[in-house]
């Protein structure tokens, strides 16, 4: 299962997150919403897209997607 997340690094949070069978259709998505990103100004965001068995395996190993900015700060 492939996973689209855009990741508001300033307000470490999760902008949109989306579940993809596809690979082909989660590529073309993540180049769009890079492309509309770059359009526009102000805060920067993160986009990535992921592999994982499950939407559980990638909270486990990409955590810090997830938690909120007091939860990353506590774990350090």
């Amino acid at each position: 299962m492939l996973f689209l997340i855009e990741y508001a690094r300033s307000a470490g949070k999760i902008v949109s997150f989306k579940k993809y069978e596809d690979r082909e259709t989660a590529q073309s998505d993540r180049l769009a919403l890079e492309l509309r990103l770059r359009k526009q100004l102000g805060e920067v965001h993160e986009v990535v897209l992921l592999e994982a068995a499950s939407e559980e395996a990638l909270r486990r190993t990409h955590a810090r997607y997830f938690e909120d900015l007091y939860d990353l700060v506590r774990a350090s």
